[in-house]
C-alpha cells in the first residue's frame, strides 16, 4: 500500500494482508540497495499470523518517492513520520543492517511507541571499507559484486526462501542495480554506505530504548562480523535493557540464507 510520509508517496508492502490498525504492527527497515522484498517470507508470515506488516521501501528507493536518507537520523524521522501516517501509536521494528541501525536510533526516539527492537546483522560503529565506498561512489557494479561476495555463505537459496534452486548470488545482484536505477538523481549505494559508515549514535541510543531488543547475527558474516556487535551489547546489558541473541551458522543475508530460522528467531521474540 501507499502512505503520504513527509509529502511524498511511500510504497509499505503488508504481506497480502490489509492493514488493520486495531492489530499489532511490526515495521521492517531493509538495509543499503535493498528493498521491501528483501523480507518476503517473514513479512508474509507474520501478515497471516496476527499481525500488521509494513516493510517499507525508504525514501527514494524502488516504490518510494521522496529525497534518499543521507544519515542514520534522517532515516530515523522517517520512521517516526512513517508511524504517524498510519496512526499506529506503538509499533515493533526489525532492521537489517543499515535498516537495523536505523530502527535503532528510531527506537531511542520513539522511546514507549517501540514494543520490540530487532537488530539483524548489525554492527557499532558499522565502519565501511573505503575500498567499498570509493567503489559505490564510482564503480556501483564492482561495488554490488564485491558486497554479494562479502554477505553470501550459499549460491542456492533453501527451498522456503526465493523457490528451490534459485541463484541467490544473482538474485541480489538484480535487486542492487534494480534498486540503483530507481533513482536517477541520487547514488543511494554511496548515500547509504557514508551513512552507515559515519553514524556516531549507537551506544547512546541503545542507553534510551525502552523496549526489548534482539540481536539476529550471522555467524559467517564478513560484511558486519558478529563480534562488531559485541560493544553495543555490552552497553545494552550495562544500561539494563533485556537483551536477547540469536546467532545463525549464515552470512550476512539472514533472511534468504536461512529464512525459516530468521523467521522463527522474529516471530519468536515478537510473541514474548
Amino acid at each position: 500500500m501507499y502512505l503520504h510520509v513527509n509529502g511524498a508517496n511511500t510504497y509499505c508492502y503488508t504481506g497480502g494482508k490489509p492493514f488493520d490498525a486495531a492489530k499489532p504492527t511490526v515495521v521492517f527497515i531493509h538495509g543499503v540497495v535493498n528493498d521491501h522484498s528483501v523480507w518476503i517470507l517473514q513479512s508474509r508470515y507474520l501478515a497471516h499470523h496476527g499481525w500488521n506488516v509494513l516493510a517499507v521501501d525508504l525514501p527514494g528507493h524502488c516504490k518510494s518517492e521522496g529525497e534518499a536518507p543521507s544519515s542514520v537520523e534522517a532515516a530515523a524521522d522517517f520512521v517516526a513520520a512513517l508511524l504517524d501516517a498510519v496512526g499506529v501509536q506503538r509499533a515493533a521494528l526489525v532492521g537489517h543492517s543499515w535498516g537495523s541501525l536505523i530502527a535503532l536510533e528510531a527506537a531511542s526516539r520513539l522511546k514507549d511507541r517501540v514494543s520490540h527492537l530487532v537488530l539483524v546483522g548489525t554492527a557499532y560503529p558499522m565502519k565501511v571499507s573505503p575500498a567499498l565506498i570509493e567503489a559505490s561512489l564510482n564503480d556501483p557494479e564492482k561495488a554490488l559484486a564485491m558486497v554479494n561476495v562479502f554477505s553470501r555463505s550459499t549460491l542456492a537459496a533453501p527451498p522456503s526462501a526465493l523457490g528451490p534452486g534459485t541463484w541467490v548470488y544473482g538474485s541480489s545482484l538484480a535487486l542492487g542495480r534494480r534498486v540503483l536505477r530507481s533513482n536517477a538523481k541520487v547514488n543511494v549505494f554511496h548515500r547509504g554506505f557514508v551513512a552507515c559508515d559515519s553514524y556516531a549514535g549507537g551506544e547512546a541510543a541503545i542507553g534510551k530504548i525502552t523496549c526489548p531488543v534482539l540481536f539476529l547475527l550471522g555467524g559467517q558474516d564478513q560484511m558486519t562480523h558478529p563480534k562488531s556487535a559485541q560493544a553495543l551489547m555490552q552497553a545494552a546489558r550495562s544500561a539494563g535493557k533485556a537483551v536477547s541473541t540469536t546467532t545463525l551458522p549464515v552470512g550476512h543475508h539472514q533472511m534468504t540464507e536461512t529464512p525459516d530460522g530468521t523467521l522463527f528467531a522474529i516471530r519468536d521474540f515478537l510473541n514474548r
